[in-house]
């Protein structure tokens, strides 16, 4: 949204024009607000497609006849006329998300839902189609769900005509993937079509992803008139229902109205939309609609607000979406330079590494204990998960409260957040952005260097999982999945999860090639999709003894356990496994990946075995039974449990062999982590550094 321009018109019929909208092909739209308060969206043809004196008059006279169509499941059309050379329509606005915005935030529907949503589009159809229209553009952003049942918008102005749509020259007469194969063939457009792109919408809704799909748009139409649409996580009872919709020939397809009856559930179907997360999301888009149109619903004898008092009202209004175009437009609540700030982050910062030691220049004694480059006492919380160095600075949950940052070099304290709960744990976002949660679950961010707070999002956090480049990814209090975008710090999905991964999910994730791998402190692995959060598959009872930590890259998971094991991301089937060469029967600990290998320990030594032929590189000595593998200079950084405590041991990259030790004594809490050619120890409250080869 933005102010009006020069050439923008500043009223058009009874709407005074008051901020831009979006544009597109055809024209641009307006927020309007007529003499009694109703706020509209204005769509105005392009001015270089209203001197088309046959195109402008049908694009009003088709607008017009849209308004006769009486069905309480679409937006209605409030006016339009031809003025001064350039027509528009007026549509109402609706509160509530799209379709797609749904999917993608939460997930597929629930058989509930889908079944509501099935018979109410069904019959909005039905009643399209007996006023003489078809749609031709139904898809997932055309069908708006609020708090009454979905709307569809969208659909007045591309009546068939010579088998044509209204569209300017070289533009696709329908959306690739939902029109149906005799428009994606040009012919002429029969209420059928929408029957085809209601099937489109229905797998969309119930499994997540789109019926066809393809690389390219003439792969997209190819496969909707000669391929077979993608059922895979489409139930049999709601594939048998759907199937019919998606024939390719017009004549085998159901009619609206056989659709409504098919999928009819009894009771009140409407009342999914006002329970459950759905609903949730609904009321957020009602809320702000009223927190938008508040400042415009003036008596009459307040005082009239200025201009530049309702663009303000206007952006400061929240999430609205215009009932034409099918687009959705979403105003930043906060508004202003304030809330561009929170999104702005400096570069990260230059990491000041260390020298790394040579046994050779005579720096240390190989097997002999390494002096620590430096020693802070009482200063990190027992309740911290292990250290995390981010460039400059090394970031752990202080003694005193919330988390701190302490600088690398020296590991004086730079910063500390009181506020923050290191228990949660926390993330670096590209080492320009440190993530964490406080008490009640909202996400906090800092830049990590300064401490510097950024954007905050309410997520009911429990733990920190992963991350990708668009979003945050948490176990919530309530024990489901949610994804927080980094962006704008909206909740994009939340996600339910099988019963057994309700509770103890562990907070080290993974995320590659569009899949989220979450564990649990029971040994099971899940995995969702990180656009829509439904499952993918699980692995059950992995691990029993050790901490099952997934790892993932180049499309494949590598999981810990009773094996080690690698696993296609996509469907979670087997196709690389690690050799046990200890001898024992003890379990796996977390695997790391390192130079077309994977490292792991498994009874008390440490493997590292090829990606390619599953061959060992090596094993060696050392290693306590759950210790992550690290990499850092020259060496292999483990654990080692020596009956007084846990130490730290370092091995050679190229043949296992051991370099040096670090034995704090009498330390059982040990955690451990590498960056900037130095290792971080914490355990007892203390935090150490240690030098690398």
């Amino acid at each position: 949204m933005r102010p009006l321009g020069t050439g923008d018109p500043i009223r058009l019929g009874p709407y005074r024009l008051l901020a831009v909208l979006g544009e597109g092909g055809m024209g641009k739209v307006y927020v309007g607000q007529d003499h009694a308060g109703t706020v509209a969206a204005v769509k105005v043809l392009r001015p270089e497609l209203a001197h088309d004196t046959g195109l402008a008059q049908r694009f009003v006279r088709e607008a017009l006849a849209a308004a006769a169509v009486r069905s309480p499941g679409v937006a209605a059309v409030l006016g339009a006329q031809t003025e001064g050379g350039r027509p528009w329509i007026a549509t109402e606005f609706l509160a509530g998300p799209t379709l797609d915005q749904i999917v993608d935030r939460l997930g597929a529907l629930d058989d509930a839902r889908l079944r509501a949503l099935a018979a109410s589009v069904a019959r909005t159809l039905r009643d399209i189609h007996a006023a003489g229209f078809v749609h031709r553009d139904l898809k997932p952003p055309n069908i708006v769900l609020t708090s009454n049942g979905p709307r569809v918008i969208d659909f007045g102005i591309a009546r068939p005509e010579h088998g044509l749509t209204l569209t300017t020259t070289g533009q696709i007469p329908v959306t690739p993937g939902y029109g149906a194969p005799e428009q994606a063939l040009g012919r002429r457009a029969t209420p059928a079509a929408d029957v085809f792109s209601l099937g489109a919408v229905l797998v969309y809704a119930a499994t997540g992803h789109r019926a066809f799909d393809g690389t390219h748009v003439a792969a997209v139409q190819y496969e909707v008139v000669h391929g077979e649409p993608r059922w895979h996580g489409l139930p049999p009872e709601l594939h048998a229902l759907i199937a019919p919709c998606l024939a390719k020939e017009a004549a085998g397809r159901p009619t609206p109205e056989q659709i409504a009856g098919a999928f009819a559930v009894p009771g009140k179907p409407d009342t999914v939309w006002k329970r459950g997360p759905v609903a949730d999301a609904i009321r957020e888009r009602e809320r702000e609609i009223r927190e938008l149109t508040a400042p415009l619903l003036t008596t009459r004898t307040a005082v009239a607000p200025s201009r530049r008092g309702l663009l303000t009202g206007v952006a400061a209004g929240g999430a609205l979406l215009a009932a034409t175009g099918g687009t959705g437009w979403w105003l930043l609540r906060d508004g202003g330079s304030r809330r561009k700030d929170l999104f702005t982050l400096p570069p990260a910062v230059k990491t000041p590494t260390a020298r790394v030691l040579s046994a050779d220049d005579g720096d240390f004694v190989v097997g002999d204990q390494v002096k620590p480059l430096w020693k802070h006492d009482a200063v990190v919380g027992s309740h911290s998960p292990a250290p995390l160095p981010v460039r400059d600075v090394i970031i752990a949950g202080a003694e005193s409260g919330g988390i701190a940052a302490f600088n690398v070099v020296d590991g004086k304290r730079r910063w500390q957040a009181l506020d923050a709960e290191g228990t949660s744990g926390y993330l670096s976002l590209s080492d320009r952005l440190l993530v964490t949660a406080d008490k009640e679950g909202t996400l906090r961010t800092f830049v990590p260097a300064t401490g510097e707070p950024k954007w905050t999002a309410e997520a009911d956090a429990e733990t920190l999982l992963a991350f990708d480049e668009e979003a945050v990814y948490v176990a919530t209090k309530d024990h489901r999945l949610r994804s927080v975008g980094r962006s704008d710090a909206r909740v994009r999905w939340t996600a339910s999860v099988p019963e057994r991964f309700r509770t103890g999910l562990h907070p080290q994730g993974a995320v590659d090639s569009g899949t989220l791998v979450v564990s649990t402190t029971s040994g099971h692995a899940l995995a969702v999709s990180t656009r829509t959060g439904r499952t993918l598959w699980t692995v059950c009872d992995q691990a029993k003894k050790t901490q099952l930590v997934p790892v993932a890259g180049s499309g494949v998971v590598y999981l810990n356990g009773r094996t080690l094991t690698g696993r296609r991301t996509s469907d979670g089937k087997e196709v690389w496994r690690g050799t046990n060469e200890s001898g024992t029967s003890s379990e796996w600990g977390p695997a790391s990946l390192f130079a077309d290998h994977v490292y792991a320990t498994v009874g008390g030594f440490t493997e590292g075995i090829g990606l390619r032929k599953g061959l060992k590189n090596w094993y060696a000595p050392g290693g306590t039974e759950g210790s992550p593998v690290l990499f850092q200079g020259s060496g292999v950084w483990v654990l080692e449990d020596l009956n007084d405590g846990l130490s730290v041991h370092t091995l050679s990259v190229k043949g296992g062999s051991e370099n040096w030790y670090y034995d704090p004594r009498w330390i059982s809490d040990l955690k451990l982590a590498v960056g900037g050619n130095r290792a971080f120890v914490t355990g007892a409250n203390g935090l150490i550094a240690l030098p690398v080869f």
